[in-house]
């Protein structure tokens, strides 16, 4: 039985949402699923296409969505449409929307930069090596189920969240002396939700193509995409 998996992709150009999310639709196509491509969220307000939809996977940083868009999205979810995405194009998606915010349940707040005598004013002053640590739960669940801890080094997203989130991998942000705080941070790095009868998948790790590359990266990305899906 095909199903159909419906791709958004815009917003913030650093993210790459044209390359990032071409990297996952022969896997999609693949475990077949019948794949469209939108750059706009407002697809998300036509309620008869979204009940067709079996799998949204977002890749949409920062940017605006209407407010018919958002409770369509809502709406889809709800009845058993799945949401994935990774990093900014889920997780610091229309950040005017508190709706959004808690169809997710997790928002980028930061991402920790290097000693201020490392930073040259690009990209790079944000990347961190840094641990993925797999949770209890992780290690039994399907995303997640058989990868160990592993080390990237690339932004390490800061995360605002609720408890209604069921974590797979945390990242440990430590205390430096550069910085405001006063004791480490520990951040959902790979979290689910169910909402209604539909699920929502969410991966930090993905700034870049390089990183989405990863071997560890993509595994858990591909399997929180079946995952989602109805």
């Amino acid at each position: 039985m095909t199903r159909t998996a419906l791709v958004v992709r815009g917003g913030w150009d650093g993210h790459h949402p044209v390359e990032a999310t071409d990297l996952f639709l022969p896997f999609l196509r693949a475990n077949g699923f019948d794949v469209t491509v939108e750059d706009d969220p407002q697809v998300y307000a036509d309620a008869d296409r979204m009940a067709t939809v079996d799998l949204v996977m977002q890749a949409v940083t920062m940017s605006d969505a209407s407010h018919e868009a958002i409770r369509g999205l809502r709406d889809a979810v709800a009845a058993g449409t799945g949401l994935a995405g990774w990093h900014g194009g889920i997780a610091d998606s229309f950040r005017g929307s508190s709706d959004y915010l808690q169809l997710v349940g997790g928002q980028f707040a930061t991402h920790p930069s290097k000693h201020p005598d490392e930073v040259h004013g690009d990209q790079t002053d944000n990347y961190l090596d840094y641990t993925v640590e797999i949770t209890e739960l992780g290690r039994t669940h399907d995303i997640t189920a058989g990868i160990d801890d592993f080390t990237l080094t690339t932004e390490q997203y800061w995360v605002l969240h609720d408890d209604l989130i069921d974590v797979l991998a945390t990242t440990t942000h430590p205390v430096q002396p550069y910085h405001p705080w006063h004791r480490p941070i520990v951040s959902p790095a790979v979290w689910t939700r169910d909402w209604g009868q539909g699920r929502v998948f969410v991966a930090t790790p993905g700034h870049s193509p390089d990183v989405l590359r990863d071997d560890n990266v993509r595994t858990i990305i591909e399997r929180g995409l079946l995952w989602a899906a109805r």
